[in-house]
């Protein structure tokens, strides 16, 4: 390099143009010669990080991805579903319901107390009994020394005693008129005094005791509604259980078949592509016309935009299927039924062939627990006019105390007794609603009827419905060993030449429809079982 740099310098040098380039390249070379080693250095030290990262993002989306059966698609429903929580509610509060009607057969404590104050007491005595007693005294004295002054002077004016000797006998009743007097008026105060109540300030409390004897039937009649609101509300959530487990499977199998003509429609779409490559390498050699490709090209765009529209239903059927079993509408689930080689039906619908929807459907149980309901409620009406009996007993207690005299002390007694109730006339409103009950349960009982042969209709059509099904399914399997076949000449045909695309198109297309009917053959199998269990009500 310093040679060239010297040689560089005399510019009349031959050697110069010659190794000028030489050198250039061989400078560029070295350069990119260390920019090289030192990259390998890099990447063997950045080689276990890079292999480690490489595994972690590789490893992300398989961790991401979740397998779920049929099975637990349903008990993640089950989990999940609102209305199913508020089922199960209502079912709770129906037995607290049932075990609050229990304690009416028991006896009842109720403790009552309270504070009054009146402005007037309670007197025993009116005014004139008062006054009459606080003056009693005097009054004695007045009448006594009247009295005896009057006989005084009738003595004296008969001459049995003389004027003087009345005179100082007088005067010796006057002097004894007075200490009479105050002590009578002041036994007369003492008398008012002992009948004065004190009761501006009343204080009373009492705890009571009620134990009905007889009510007429009606404690009967209420537990026995209590019991019957809560098999209604057990019986609610077996239906609301149902209606869930249906929904999943039909959901669940929806994904299954859309998944299945994703598989179908990538498959058809290949199919055609292929073809349309081998009829463009037919123009190009000049044995097909240009316009069988174009119909060719017409067939791969129809081909793609259904594989697009297959697509899109398949993302949207998941999401829905994972708002169902409450998982984020994103989430990356695969079913496990989505690989399956075939998804013929492993139960034999045999195995229910006798099972009656009256003892399982919902609700035919509803309207039977309906109509004892209203029995029961006719009974109770009735029981509202009959004699009712309770037995009663408590203690009382009060200040100012009414047993001894209103003294200011709290003081008490103890109570006992029979209560009898019963109704004389209620110009035959009783006879009325006991017949309005009546009637309510007479249309609950024709109701009933009406639905169980409906359900009994739906029942008949489910099973001509799976065998119809079964049918369907042996004869799409037929067809489609048809459509096979028939591909199978028409490409021989093809590659023979003595066949032309657009009958490669028709054999493609009829067993596209083949594969299509087939996997909705053996979706609608599933379904039709599903459907006849759900009739019967044995959806479990």
């Amino acid at each position: 390099m310093n040679n060239i740099q010297e040689h560089q310098t005399c510019p009349n040098c031959p050697i110069v143009p010659l190794f000028m380039p030489l050198g250039s390249f061989f400078f560029v070379y070295c350069t990119e010669l260390a920019i090289f080693a030192r990259i390998i250095k890099l990447v063997k030290r950045m080689r276990r990080t890079i292999l480690f990262s490489a595994f972690l993002l590789f490893m992300l989306p398989l961790s991401a991805q979740q397998t779920l059966s049929l099975d637990s698609c349903r008990a993640m429903a089950l989990r999940n579903n609102k209305q199913l929580s508020v089922s199960k509610l209502k079912q709770e509060a129906a037995m607290n319901v049932r075990k609050a009607a229990r304690t009416h057969y028991l006896p009842k404590v109720d403790a009552l107390g309270g504070y009054e104050y009146f402005s007037k007491e309670v007197s025993l005595l009116n005014n004139d009994q008062k006054f009459a007693l606080n003056n009693m005294g005097t009054t004695a004295a007045t009448g006594i020394t009247t009295k005896a002054t009057d006989i005084l002077t009738g003595l004296a004016s008969k001459g049995i005693i003389s004027p003087q000797t009345a005179k100082q006998l007088g005067g010796v009743l006057g002097q004894l008129a007075e200490p009479l007097a105050e002590a009578g008026n002041a036994l007369g105060q003492e008398v008012t005094d002992a009948f004065h109540t004190n009761t501006h300030n009343i204080w009373a409390g009492s705890v009571m005791v009620r134990q009905p004897i007889y009510m007429g039937g009606a404690l009967t009649a209420a537990n026995r509604m209590a019991d019957i609101s809560e098999q209604m509300a057990a019986t609610e959530y077996e239906g609301a259980v149902q209606g869930t487990l249906y929904t999943i499977d039909e959901n669940y199998w929806l994904v299954v078949s859309l998944k299945e003509k994703l598989k179908l429609a990538q498959s058809f779409r290949d199919l055609v592509q292929k073809l349309d490559d081998d009829v463009h390498k037919l123009i190009n050699e000049g044995i097909a016309t240009r316009a069988a490709g174009l119909t060719v090209d017409v067939k791969v765009n129809e081909a793609d935009m259904a594989l697009s529209m297959v697509e899109d239903g398949y993302s949207l059927a998941k999401m829905l299927l994972c708002q169902l079993i409450g998982l984020p509408l994103d989430s990356d689930i695969v079913l496990a039924d989505e690989n399956s080689e075939s998804l013929l039906l492993s139960e034999n619908s045999s195995a229910y062939e006798n099972v009656q929807p009256i003892e399982n459907r919902s609700e035919l149980k509803l309207l039977q627990q309906a109509i004892e309901l209203s029995k029961e409620g006719t009974k109770l009406i009735r029981a509202a006019y009959l004699p009712h009996v309770f037995a009663t007993g408590g203690y009382i207690v009060s200040n100012p105390n009414v047993f001894n005299g209103f003294q200011n002390k709290f003081s008490g007694m103890w109570n006992a007794g029979i209560t009898l109730q019963i109704p004389i006339w209620n110009w035959g409103e009783g006879v009325y609603r006991v017949k309005a009950g009546k009637v309510a349960t007479t249309i609950a009982q024709v109701e009933m009827a009406d639905i169980s042969e409906k359900i009994d209709l739906q029942v008949a059509q489910s099973r001509f419905k799976v065998d119809e099904a079964a049918k369907r399914l042996e004869m799409s399997i037929k067809n489609l060993a048809n459509a096979e076949e028939n591909l199978r000449c028409a490409n021989v045909g093809f590659r023979e030449g003595v066949m032309e695309s657009t009958e490669v198109m028709a054999a493609q297309t009829a067993w596209q429809a083949a594969q299509a009917a087939k996997i909705d053959a053996e979706i609608d199998v599933k379904l039709s079982h599903v459907n006849l269990k759900k009739a019967l009500g044995i959806l479990k």
